[in-house]
């Protein structure tokens, strides 16, 4: 019978689209058990693996790691039937969990259908399906504005983007939100930080829409915030109230009349 196939930390870090910290920190609450060589080093088999990928699907459904701590503890049942453990006890309580109820009912959903698919697909999966939320909240709205090329092109680039690509991608998003209560803590639009603000933003843009993204479609965007209460709260709540009319502000201090 031919022996398990086995991954380095390196291996398993480039197949699992995570840093070799991450897997060291998923081991030091016990989620992960690799193997351990003479010298010490670790060694990730067939189990981990799908262990490792059941534990991001359930992150990228926004469970908390102390939940999943909790599931994944309970190896004797499996951990679906543990999700659906704690999937009855929050319907108990769904006058204040509608949220949670929401994320775990996703992460059983992803987990389910990650069941029959090889290590690989599955982390391709968990892509395409961050997608497919973003489709379902605010597809119909760009589409109408976009068209629906403009949003399949859209689409590919995020679907083509390298791991390191895709983290650049998300560091740039917090740190947008960082500068934007700088930028607005300042309180000049047309000053130094609100001007290094809308440089970060464009290029964020430029990540999902593409190099050729005129300053005037860029301009209409922004502005398309404003009449989306979703872009308000999402940038009000990030950087505090007016966050979203100082973010227009500096965009238009950039671009000029």
């Amino acid at each position: 019978m031919a022996s398990e196939e086995r991954r380095t930390v390196k291996e398993m870090a480039a197949l699992a689209g995570v840093s070799a910290r991450t897997l060291r920190y998923y081991e030091s609450l016990g989620l992960l058990h690799p193997l351990r060589t003479e010298a010490g080093y670790r060694l990730y088999g067939e189990e981990d693996a799908k262990r490792l990928a059941q534990v991001l699907a359930m992150r990228s459904c926004g469970l908390p790691l102390a939940t999943i701590q909790r599931i994944c503890s309970g190896d004797a049942q499996g951990i679906l039937p543990m999700l659906k453990d704690h999937l009855a006890t929050l319907e108990k309580q769904r006058g204040s969990t509608e949220a949670a109820l929401g994320r775990t009912e996703a992460a059983i959903a992803a987990l389910e259908r990650m069941e029959p698919m090889s290590t690989e697909d599955s982390f391709q999966q968990m892509k395409r399906e961050g997608l497919a939320r973003f489709e379902e909240e605010y597809g119909q709205e760009a589409r109408s504005l976009y068209g629906d090329d403009a949003i399949q092109a859209s689409n590919e680039r995020m679907m083509a983007l390298t791991k390191d690509e895709w983290d650049a991608k998300e560091l740039l998003e917090e740190a947008i939100k960082v500068q934007l209560r700088i930028a607005q803590a300042a309180g000049n639009p047309a000053g130094e930080e609100a001007q290094e603000l809308v440089r970060m933003h464009r290029r964020w843009i430029t990540i999902h829409w593409g190099p050729g993204y005129s300053e005037e479609a860029y301009r209409g965007l922004v502005h398309g915030y404003l009449a989306d209460p979703r872009f308000v709260k999402y940038y009000d709540s990030a950087a505090g109230e007016g966050a979203t009319e100082f973010l227009v502000s500096a965009v238009e201090a950039a671009l000029g009349e």
